[in-house]
């Protein structure tokens, strides 16, 4: 490697260390944090961490199966789809996590996330109304 490259990643690592949270950086200020939400709110810090990092993993181990199967060929057989159908159970499984974490009642999600859609789409997908919403359509 060069010394302008090296100089390069040294310098752009301590951007980033700049430019990264304190509870990012530090054990100590990381476990105040977790602290803080958990005195100050209803919700359960470590158990949100664990549904946040699961879904996250579990995700990405369902989009690996879809990205092969439709970028590097790998067949759509029953033995695959079974596998999306395993990571899917897992992703329910952190989904019901990050409810209970921040005391959720899953179907009230799910009716507001039907809600949410129908405000925004009425009966049918338009594209206009995913790329242009209204004030308040998060």
């Amino acid at each position: 490697m060069t010394k302008e490259v090296k100089d390069f990643f040294s310098t752009y690592t301590d951007f980033v260390t700049k430019v990264t949270s304190e509870p990012s950086l530090d054990l100590k200020a990381l476990e105040k944090s977790l602290e803080e939400i958990e005195d100050k709110s209803p919700i359960e810090s470590a158990r949100l961490l664990t549904a946040a990092l699961g879904l996250g993993s579990e995700s990405g181990e369902f989009v690996e199966i879809v990205k092969k199967m439709f970028l590097q060929g790998k067949p759509p057989s029953k033995d695959n789809i079974f596998h999306m159908k395993r990571e899917l159970g897992d992703i329910m499984w952190y989904w019901v996590t990050a409810c209970a974490a921040l005391k959720l009642d899953p179907f009230e999600v799910i009716s507001e996330n039907q809600e949410k859609l129908e405000a925004r789409y009425g009966e049918k997908f338009e594209v206009d109304r995913s790329e242009v919403r209204k004030e308040g359509d998060l």
